[in-house]
Order: structure tokens, then sequence, then C-alpha cells
């Protein structure tokens, strides 16, 4: 194993947004098997520690490549494209305003739970598209910067559908 490797490779994985989830699991389990500290018990402290860093390692490309987002936003990066969402921040008019309407809903929601149930599935189904999106730009037409506009779009989608979740965990306990 590299250490240095993408997680892709790390992974035996090909570069692709469509992952299935039991391989990936089944693959973290082969090397956390293979680097667990407590298989180099007897070998001494420095072995030890490398076998700590190797499933610290292999615990952060699991959870990269686990997650959509994240996963998307590596391949990006992979392909040349980084996301970079802390300055690019640049977003279509139609989405700002669908945001802005999606704002609305939620303040007109207050705590009526029915209502916020509704926009959460909005919510939902949005970030199915986006993340169909992502796949299509990355797996199937290989457009890594339609990827990352679409990952930057979906990074606000998901801090939308914390707030909505965070209003109906508060109509839930009111």
């Amino acid at each position: 194993m590299d250490i240095a490797a993408d997680d892709f490779s790390l992974f035996g994985l090909p570069r692709r947004f469509s992952l299935g989830d039991a391989d990936l699991a089944a693959t973290r389990r082969a090397l956390q098997a293979q680097a667990h500290p407590d298989r180099h018990a007897t070998a001494g402290a420095s072995a030890q520690r490398v076998a700590m860093q190797w499933s610290a390692r292999i615990n952060e490309a699991y959870a990269r490549l686990g997650d959509p987002l994240a996963r998307a936003t590596l391949l990006c990066a992979l392909y040349g494209t980084p996301v970079d969402p802390e300055r690019n921040t640049a977003m279509p008019a139609r989405f700002l305003e669908q945001q802005m309407r999606w704002r609305e809903a939620l303040d007109d929601a207050g705590c009526d739970r029915a209502a916020l149930v509704v926009l959460a599935g909005d919510v939902g189904a949005r970030r199915d598209e986006g993340l169909a999106a992502i796949e299509r730009a990355l797996d199937d037409e290989h457009d890594p910067a339609a990827a990352a506009a679409e990952v930057r779009a979906l990074m606000f989608v998901d801090r939308f559908a914390d707030d909505v979740e965070e209003r109906l965990y508060d109509a839930g306990s009111a």
C-alpha cells in the first residue's frame, strides 16, 4: 500500500463517482484487517505507529469515498478542476431564486410540521437531481467543471436541508 496514493488507488477502485457502498465497505474491512494496529502488536512501537497511521489513512479515505460530495470534490481535484467553494461562489440566477423561494417557504412554514415535510421533500429531490447530474458529468461526460459547479450548488442545498431538519426537530419537540 502507498500512503500517498489517492483514495481511489488506495482502495483499488476506478476513478468514478458511482461506487457501490457494499464494495467500498468490504474493501475498507480488508484494508483495515491488514493495517490494524493489533495485528502488529508484537512488531514494536514503530510498527504500531505506522499501523495506526495506515488505519487512520484508510478511515479518512473511506469517509471521503463514502460521502458523495466529498467523493465528487476529490474527483474534480484529481481531474484538475478544484471545487474551491471558498473563492468560487458564483451561482446561476435560477439557483439563487430557488434558494430565496425555499427560504421564504421555511419562514412561512414556521413550526407547521406538514409544510416542513413538504419542503424537506423538495430539497431532497433537488439533492437527488444534483447527485445524478454530478454522476453524469463525471462518469459519462467527463466534465469536471460542470461537476464542480453542481457540487458547489449542493453544498448550499445541504446547508439549507440542515436548516429544514433543525426546524422539523424543533416542530416535533414543540
